[in-house]
């Protein structure tokens, strides 16, 4: 063989398995992560605007209503961690159909009961294939469309955000156009669950090989290095922050004096900022090498918006919220790392895997310690204050990740995962 086929044969398996399939399968691969990303947050967000309508149906005392809002952090570390060794012993995509058939069946069967005990069981079901999600559709971008990762994490990002839009957004209205049945309310999304099954259903025949048993990456291994632990403490500090606000800034607001209802369309306008950040971000971040800049960025928005909330929480709230919401695409950047900061997608699906998992259960105690400190203070200085010194852990932690490297040349891993 000769040198320029050797060169040429490099270039060929270097291109990701997707970007090698006819276009018919590319499209599919496409329709199946969009579809897929929509359905990772309904379980979670199409909870929360009635949760009393169900709490008080199924009769569950206060201490199982802390955890069941609880349950969403703890599966998705728990679940979400066991990822990578699923995806060794089955495949990407078979293990993908089965967390979406887990996530619809736990949709769709949680309504029928009556019992509060069957109801978590079931949205643990849910919530397990929603954390098996998480971690792979990075995975299976870097596997299929290395040379795509922007525009696909664009899509999974934005249709992620949509979803959890929707559900929150959507829930309340079909509630009453039921004629006040959560049951059915609740139960509508079992039915994206199907659809975004059915793609990965036909593209099942078209896995790749599994790499060998020698190759693989495993959690442990990834925490024995600086950029792994980075990651994590870049994930579950973004994480802390976006949970404190999703269950905390309406109350602030209310407390600085705005009324209900303007409360709560400003926190639906925080969350509805995910969309256009995850549409415009992950392709310019996947464009460059060193992300340090983005992090500077993110950082200054969080400082001046938390800064406005102390000084001025209703006049300018608008503005605040704008910025704490660019300051909070910090999550799309961090699900863009595991695709950039890896050469393989074993190691996307080992760095996606511990990131996730320890993030969020990082991410669990952050609306405890805020709530703790409002009522210890009586203010909503201290916690505030608690967001910008978790901010800037999140910035100083993000520029020693932004730097242009990956996590295969860490010294603890060179060689691995292929």
């Amino acid at each position: 063989m000769t040198t320029t086929q050797k060169a040429g044969d490099a270039r060929r398996s270097a291109r990701g398995d997707g970007e090698r399939h006819p276009r018919r399968v590319v499209w599919l691969l496409v329709a199946g992560v969009g579809l897929a990303a929509i359905n990772l947050r309904t379980a979670v967000t199409s909870l929360g605007p009635l949760l009393s309508e169900v709490t008080g149906s199924l009769g569950m005392s206060g201490t199982l209503a802390g955890l069941l809002t609880t349950l969403p952090v703890l599966c998705f570390a728990a679940f979400g961690a066991c990822t990578p060794a699923l995806i060794r012993r089955f495949g990407e995509h078979h293990v993908l159909l089965a967390a979406l058939c887990a996530l619809t069946l736990g949709l769709g069967t949680r309504v029928l009961v009556d019992n509060a005990w069957a109801f978590l069981a079931l949205s643990a079901l849910a919530l397990s294939g929603g954390a098996v999600g998480n971690v792979l559709l990075p995975t299976l971008v870097k596997q299929h469309f290395p040379s795509r990762v922007g525009a696909m994490t664009t899509l999974y990002t934005t249709a992620l955000a949509v979803g959890t839009t929707a559900a929150a957004a959507g829930t309340v209205p079909i509630h009453q156009a039921t004629g006040g049945e959560w049951r059915i309310a609740l139960g509508c999304y079992a039915v994206l669950g199907v659809l975004a099954a059915l793609p990965w259903l036909a593209a099942l025949r078209h896995e790749p090989p599994r790499p060998a048993a020698g190759s693989a990456l495993g959690i442990g291994r990834v925490l024995r290095t600086a950029m792994g632990w980075q990651s994590v403490l870049y994930f579950g500090t973004q994480s802390t922050i976006a949970y404190v606000l999703f269950g905390w800034f309406a109350e602030l607001l209310r407390d600085s004096g705005m009324s209900p209802g303007a409360a709560g369309l400003a926190l639906s306008y925080l969350t509805a900022l995910a969309i256009p950040t995850s549409l415009v971000l992950p392709g310019l971040m996947a464009r460059v090498r060193d992300h340090r800049g983005f992090m500077g960025v993110f950082f200054v928005c969080y400082l001046v918006g938390f800064t406005g909330l102390w000084l001025r929480p209703v006049e300018c709230v608008w503005v605040w919220t704008t910025l704490i919401g660019i300051g909070m695409a910090t999550f799309p950047l961090a699900l863009t790392m595991f695709a950039v900061r890896t050469r393989t997608a074993p190691a996307t699906a080992a760095m996606s895997a511990v990131s996730q998992s320890l993030g969020y259960l990082m991410a669990g105690a952050g609306p405890f310690l805020f709530g703790l400190l409002h009522d210890l203070t009586g203010s909503w200085h201290a916690p505030l204050a608690m967001l910008v010194v978790i901010a800037a852990a999140n910035f100083a932690v993000g520029l020693l990740l932004g730097r242009d490297r990956h996590l295969e040349d860490q010294p603890a891993l060179r060689g691995a995962a292929g």
